[in-house]
């Protein structure tokens, strides 16, 4: 049985979050680092890894590591790898880099020369001397850190906050992968109310919804290693037909409401793709007018800051009145992101708890406020 090495990627400060779903796979040999999680497992765990993984932004198969402090070392340790064994005859291979800390700090002369050897290790393979690069794309990464070298391909294609139910290009002000990171990080239990009372496109209540229902978010979309061959067809379909067989009978309640019945449409039809409408209450409701749905629950939101906000004294009276619903009221659980760092002062209340997170390249604190439990019926 084969032993590939996998790296899932992820935002910094939910790798506690992807390194427990990791786990859930059946992988073994688990490290977590800044901003990823490696592993070990066969082609069934890739396949599980693109279609399960909620907080993950995509997974890449770790072909090799090695040291390069010239251009020469980089050349020649590239072309050891086993290219022929994952990069078809007519593939069109692009070659992606960084470089952080390192001697060879030219990115653009690091995937050049990335692909000179990738290009010869192929011409030994397919005995040719040139290539058309008229079949699938493939995206093969170098990483440089501190002059080590991380060769890999990415099998999971379009990042996998893509989850297939959100059609409109338009990026959203989370990304879905986030907004599970968030509900993970919090009190959300399928038996538990959520409420988002500034749900935007509603990301947090459809992903809760995913999450509680077990809908895996890989289910409704590809994956770039479909067609690399690394693993058969077969294996892709037995772990889609497993994932969509643990879906359960549970009915979660969720309310989420909006200023903006154009992005309350998006959210609602953002849903129905989901296949998860009807267990999410949504309404047009200006937050100065939201109602706290039910006595007991988890209230997460995302509220606007930065750019999304015209003042400093629009987030002021946000985060006041949610300190009104929220702040004194036991029986509900908080949680809020933002990267405005007076939040606490106008809330009301200190957070029980802090995280640093980043929401795209924003530097955020995802407040947390843990209320009593229900009482059990």
């Amino acid at each position: 049985m084969e032993n590939f090495h996998f790296a899932a990627t992820a935002a910094f400060g939910v790798e506690s979050s992807l390194k427990r779903e990791v786990m859930r796979l059946g992988a073994h040999d688990i490290l977590v680092s800044d901003g990823r999680v490696d592993f070990f497992g066969n082609g069934n765990i890739l396949a599980k890894a693109n279609i399960r993984l909620r907080t993950a932004d995509r997974v890449l198969l770790v072909l090799g590591e090695f040291k390069a402090e010239t251009f020469t070392e980089l050349f020649d340790n590239v072309k050891l790898l086993p290219w022929g064994d994952f990069i078809p005859r007519d593939s069109n291979f692009i070659v992606t880099g960084k470089s952080v800390k390192s001697k060879l700090a030219s990115v653009p002369d690091c995937q050049s020369v990335s692909e000179k050897a990738i290009v010869e290790k192929l011409k030994q393979k397919y005995n040719v001397t040139w290539f058309a690069k008229t079949g699938i794309k493939i995206k093969i990464q170098i990483a440089l850190l501190r002059d080590i070298v991380t060769v890999s391909i990415d099998t999971s294609g379009a990042g996998l906050h893509k989850r297939g139910y959100r059609p409109k290009p338009a990026a959203a002000p989370i990304k879905e992968t986030l907004a599970a990171a968030l509900i993970d990080l919090s009190f959300f239990r399928h038996d538990r109310v959520l409420f988002d009372p500034m749900c935007g496109s509603g990301t947090i209540a459809v992903e809760a919804a995913m999450i509680a229902k077990n809908i895996y978010p890989g289910t409704l979309r590809r994956f770039s290693a479909e067609e690399l061959g690394i693993i058969s067809d077969d294996i892709w379909k037995a772990e889609l037909d497993a994932a969509k067989a643990e879906v359960n009978d549970l009915r979660p309640e969720i309310f989420a409401s909006d200023i903006n019945p154009a992005v309350i449409e998006d959210a609602a039809h953002n849903a129905k793709r989901a296949g998860v409408a009807e267990f999410i209450k949504f309404s047009v409701k200006d937050v100065f007018n939201a109602v706290v749905p039910a006595e007991y629950g988890v209230m997460i939101t995302n509220p606007p800051y930065g750019e999304r906000l015209a003042s400093a004294d629009e987030a002021a009276a946000l985060y006041s009145r949610l300190g009104v619903l929220f702040a004194k009221d036991k029986k509900w659980s908080s949680y809020v992101i933002t990267s405005d760092e007076t939040f606490e002062k106008f809330f009301g209340r200190r957070a029980d708890a802090k995280r640093k997170l980043f929401n795209g390249n924003i530097k955020t604190d995802y407040y947390q406020y843990f209320g009593s439990k229900p009482p059990k019926v």
